[in-house]
């Protein structure tokens, strides 16, 4: 009697992979792989530029953590950890000034692992060390699958209690603030909805990526005008030309989400918003629990119904100012 079970078997990553430069750098770089490497780090990685100068080297790929807005190194390695490789890796987050370095590799050496260990224990909790195994896997002949196995990384709780420490000097507001966002966090992690959640901080915004650099969720809680909200941000660079490419979905946009929404409320910003706001008085904590289900019901909506048209937009068009027709 045959096996109704297929065999899992592990694939030589040269074999997918046979230049780290000219093969696993490009494929990474990819918005759909890096979102993979994301998951994995629990990062909201969005990719700035591939082998950039630092001297007379090159750090493999320079990306951006959307959830803190600061820039992280990471160094490919398609076979197993070396001291050059660490001592690059060092080398490109300082010069690049990167809040987060991730080393890949095929395989670690103890000693290597326990060195990103080492540094995440005795370093500012402002840097991050990442040591992960790149691995392919396949059941019989089928396409394989990647693998990002995270072997060294910082305690959560290293990263909390930066947080707790850097509140004590907070005004009212500002403590507000990150307490109405942590509280928030814990109930979208909880719904499961979407892949990496950033850390709460004490700021009027909280950002939720979409998968494209330049265009990101961003929710709001102002206690200025007792409002809170969730808004798709479209930044200068990209506005001209993404914003006429969602205005041609609103309705079914609109429909998907059950709300009229707000288009380009002031139009002489740069900058371009597409959103919800509802009041809310955050001094009135008993009201938090109708405020929270509410923002975190849009916020899975919202990034469901924008997160594949803005994946979708194709950024490389212009737009004809008089007309309003984009052209290639």
């Amino acid at each position: 009697m045959g096996s109704d079970l297929g065999i899992l078997k592990k694939v030589i990553i040269r074999k997918k992979w046979p230049d780290e430069a000219s093969d696993f750098t490009p494929w990474l770089a990819k918005e759909e792989n890096i979102e993979k490497l994301s998951l994995a780090l629990g990062l909201e990685l969005q990719v700035e530029n591939t082998e950039v100068s630092v001297g007379p080297y090159s750090a493999d790929i320079l990306a951006k953590d959307a959830g803190t807005d600061r820039y992280v190194v990471i160094e490919n390695q398609l076979k197993r950890t070396n001291h050059d490789h660490l001592g690059k890796l060092i080398t490109y987050g300082s010069v690049l000034d990167a809040s987060a370095v991730v080393w890949i590799a095929s395989d670690f050496t103890e000693e290597h692992k326990k060195a990103l260990d080492w540094l995440n224990d005795h370093t500012s909790d402002e840097i991050s060390f990442y040591g992960v195994i790149l691995e392919l896997w396949q059941i019989d002949d089928s396409k394989p699958a990647v693998r990002f196995n995270v072997l060294s990384k910082p305690a959560d709780i290293m990263r909390q209690t930066a947080i707790t420490k850097a509140s004590e000097n907070l005004t009212d507001t500002k403590r507000l603030q990150l307490e109405f966002w942590t509280r928030f966090r814990e109930k979208l992690s909880k719904r499961k909805e979407i892949p990496s959640v950033q850390s709460a901080r004490p700021q009027y915004w909280f950002d939720v990526s979409l998968g494209r650099s330049g265009i990101n969720l961003s929710n709001t809680a102002n206690t200025s005008d007792n409002k809170i909200g969730v808004r798709v941000y479209i930044g200068n660079k990209v506005a001209s030309v993404a914003l006429p490419q969602l205005l041609q979905m609103k309705e079914e946009i609109e429909a998907e989400i059950g709300e009229k929404l707000e288009w380009d409320p002031n139009p002489e910003n740069l900058d371009k918003t597409i959103g919800l706001k509802r009041d809310a008085d955050l001094t009135k904590r008993e009201s938090w629990e109708e405020y929270l289900d509410w923002l975190t019901d849009m916020t899975i909506k919202f990034r469901k119904t924008f997160s594949k048209r803005v994946k979708s937009l194709d950024l490389t068009k212009k737009v004809d100012e008089e007309h309003g027709v984009e052209e290639t």
